[in-house]
């Protein structure tokens, strides 16, 4: 089982550091290659180059009042998410589907009823009761 991963591209975990201005500040943010490739896809879906989409991302969070002081932290859960959301036909497969056309309200109501759980909150203490 293990050699799926083990015996993968190593450098898919290579760290890397990308310099981009965020909420008009220039920062860096550091991420396996792995995570860029797809935030570059997620990105693309949308004609967004990376720069801009993790811009958007980091203002949409502020928006709904997230804490981002782990921002790559942020952006690791982002990629996952939007792979698991490919593997439950909740997003398209078709990369030329844009993230943009989608409802998001509706996805995130079937994902909710899916596990129990409320938004953004994962363990037994996040179970909805009727």
């Amino acid at each position: 089982m293990c050699r799926l991963f083990v015996n993968a591209d190593p450098g898919l975990w290579q760290s890397q550091t990308r310099s981009m201005r965020i909420g008009g500040f220039a920062t860096s943010v550091r991420l396996e290659a792995l995570f860029w490739n797809v935030l570059e896809e997620l990105g693309a879906r949308d004609e967004l180059t990376l720069s801009q989409l993790i811009a958007r991302l980091y203002q949409e969070s502020l928006d709904e009042g997230h804490d981002l002081e782990n921002f790559a932290s942020f952006l690791r859960v982002c990629c996952a998410r939007y792979l698991s959301l490919q593997l439950s036909e909740d997003i398209p497969r078709d990369k030329s589907v844009p993230i943009r056309s989608l409802d998001a309200d509706r996805i995130l109501d079937r994902e909710r009823n899916r596990t129990g759980t409320r938004r953004g909150r994962v363990g037994s203490e996040a179970t909805l009761h009727a």
